[in-house]
């Protein structure tokens, strides 16, 4: 079934590209959702956890009542005015341009980040789709490249990596890798434990010498996890280019005072652009630099 729809593919690019854009910016518009649910529904079970945990010290505080919430329920409503949105109000980028960003019913602003969210989903796939032709590869990467998106979202709004989506990504890079899709599978392991060890060690030799905790433990998983992907031979490039890019940020936000030196930068938006743009073409960059080095 498959080498028939990828045959399909190939002799129409066309019809490939609209398929992998259509079907991504209606991924788009569920990633929106994760963004906002996920982390809702963890600190849900975290609270629940701890007062498992700590039965006898909290029983007679009150629990706190959270919201019935799951990706798929309840369905999608204005936050101002709780009007359900309409299938038709739901249709990605193409909605909110016809409702001018605003709720049908209260007129209230509806974030612009959602339109910009599912295009920019879309916009990613079709590169990879471009870069990898049609193939189980390009399937691949472009999940991986859906599950980066809601990780960057979720860690510049929470400061949090969850491994509800790290873990997934990191268990397919490897299975993967078993027929040697990007890299031989002895090196898509040895990259994996590489890559938490790298980051693990470097927050261990900082907070010795600082007192402080440079960096936090999703980001190890997702070095880890990239590591799965393309083995440990592109991790220095790919650590070094996600080091740069996070610095150069932050001194500039520091500068330029729209950040205070002692509120954290989350990591994982620059590990995650890093890592995806070291899978597509960190081969490439990297005979580029030894090239221009000899």
């Amino acid at each position: 079934m498959f080498s028939e729809i990828f045959t399909l593919f190939e002799q129409s690019p066309t019809y490939f590209y609209t398929c992998v854009f259509i079907l991504s910016l209606m991924v788009g518009s569920f990633l929106n959702v994760v963004v906002y649910r996920l982390p809702k529904m963890l600190q849900k079970e975290w609270y629940q956890d701890c007062r498992e945990f700590l039965a006898e010290e909290v029983k007679d505080i009150p629990e706190k009542e959270f919201p019935a919430l799951t990706l798929s329920k309840p369905a999608s409503s204005c936050p101002h005015c709780q009007h359900k949105i309409k299938f038709y109000e739901n249709i990605p980028v193409i909605s909110w341009l016809l409702l001018k960003g605003k709720c049908s019913a209260c007129k209230a602003p509806i974030s612009a980040r959602y339109p910009i969210v599912e295009f920019i989903t879309a916009l990613l796939s079709l590169v990879v789709a471009h870069h990898y032709g049609a193939s189980m590869t390009a399937l691949w990467v472009i999940i991986l490249t859906w599950s980066l998106i809601s990780l960057t979202l979720i860690d510049l709004d929470h400061m949090l990596l969850p491994d509800q989506l790290i873990f997934p990504m990191l268990w397919l890079g490897l299975l993967i890798n078993i027929d040697g899709a990007f890299v031989p599978l002895s090196d898509a392991v040895i990259g994996t434990v590489a890559g938490y060890m790298s980051l693990y060690s470097i927050f261990w030799l900082f907070k010795a010498l600082t007192g402080k905790e440079g960096m936090g433990f999703g980001d190890f998983k997702l070095v880890a996890m990239f590591g799965a992907w393309f083995g440990w031979q592109l991790l220095p490039l790919f650590i070094l280019m996600a080091s740069c890019v996070a610095a150069i940020v932050g001194i500039s936000l520091i500068v330029f005072k729209k950040h205070q030196r002692e509120q954290p930068i989350p990591f994982g938006p620059y590990l995650a652009v890093a890592g995806w743009i070291t899978l597509l073409w960190g081969n490439d960059i990297w005979q580029w630099y030894l090239s221009n080095l000899v």
